[in-house]
């Protein structure tokens, strides 16, 4: 349903990290990311509502692309209403991401009217002239955000990371501020909750309830409770942040933050019945509501593993329909 963040399911078995199997691999793509990373398929499809395919890429080691919102035809998905909900790819290699994505891509007649998204583009990943462009590349950073990584070896491996492919492509690092961030959060909160609970109540209701997950129902109780007036509250607000990113943008080419604020959490016995676990979750989802809320592409790819070997995301955000861009990036990393 899009809703769960660490795969948890007592229904229909929780899926195990292929990197450690008493532990997560994310969610809510949590099938496809297992199978993508134990190498039974190159490329699978998820959502991204909250995360939902760049949370599972980041701790299963594999490459997790977001779309911008409009770009792929969301008809036949459960939760195809929404603003903020996404079909991507999750693929092993970037160059797999490129191949999935041009499958996928193309807007449905309402939202070509209203997004006006630009023509599809993909990069020549073999262009002698990559390097070239690579070099022009303005790479923004919010310290802060670094700074705020619950776990030190993920941001610490992420900023090797940045610093590595500006060492090796001559790509920059500017520093930028991003302001109201915890609002950006709450935001995407209210925003999501209000449009999950929109599509799923009728099922809440028709007595599907025990066929949901412990955290869905959860989520769906939180949700009931947002008013109309905090939706518009929440528009208000994503429409000023929307402003502080494309200011960003004009000083820069993308957004590099860590994906995740944490590896793969471990499976406690209990929670193989149901579990809600909130700071987990807020563990995972610290750096994923841009993509979401601003509708903008965002891909996490793994830049190296921590000292438990589990897989450790960076997270590189684009302007809106900048997926081509952001793959060439991407691909450097």
């Amino acid at each position: 349903l899009g809703l769960g963040v660490t795969g948890n399911n007592p229904n229909y078995g929780t899926v195990r990290n292929p990197h450690s199997v008493d532990r997560y691999t994310g969610g809510s793509s949590s099938g496809p990311a297992a199978l993508v990373s134990s190498g039974l398929c190159s490329g699978a499809i998820g959502t991204d509502g909250g995360g939902s395919v760049r949370i599972p890429s980041s701790l299963c080691g594999i490459v997790g692309l977001k779309t911008t919102f409009g770009r792929t035809d969301m008809t036949g998905v459960v939760c195809d209403a929404g603003t903020v909900e996404v079909a991507s790819p999750l693929t092993s290699s970037v160059e797999d991401s490129v191949l999935l994505y041009s499958a996928l891509a193309g807007s449905r007649p309402m939202d070509k009217l209203t997004l006006r998204p630009s023509l599809l583009c993909v990069p020549n990943l073999v262009s002698s002239e990559n390097s070239k462009i690579l070099q022009s590349v303005k790479v923004g950073k919010y310290t802060e955000w670094f700074h705020d990584v619950p776990d030190n070896e993920v941001s610490n491996t992420c900023e090797d990371a940045l610093n590595l492919l500006c060492s090796t492509f001559g790509c920059q690092i500017e520093e930028i501020i991003l302001p109201e961030l915890e609002e950006m959060r709450t935001a995407h909160l209210v925003s999501i909750g209000s449009e999950a609970f929109s599509d799923m109540n009728a099922h809440y209701q028709a007595g599907r309830r025990t066929e949901m997950t412990l955290d869905t129902r959860a989520s769906l109780a939180l949700f009931k409770s947002f008013t109309s007036a905090d939706y518009v509250a929440a528009q208000c607000l994503r429409r000023r942040i929307m402003y502080y990113h494309m200011e960003a943008f004009k000083k820069v080419d993308v957004i590099a933050t860590p994906t995740t604020g944490m590896t793969a959490p471990k499976i406690p016995p209990s929670a193989l019945k149901g579990e809600s676990d909130y700071v987990v979750s807020a563990k995972l989802m610290q750096f994923i509501f841009a993509g979401n809320l601003l509708g903008l592409p965002a891909i996490s790819v793994p830049v190296g593993h921590d000292k438990q070997g589990l897989p450790i995301g960076l997270q590189l955000i684009g302007r809106p329909w900048g997926e081509a861009s952001l793959l060439r990036v991407a691909s450097a990393v």
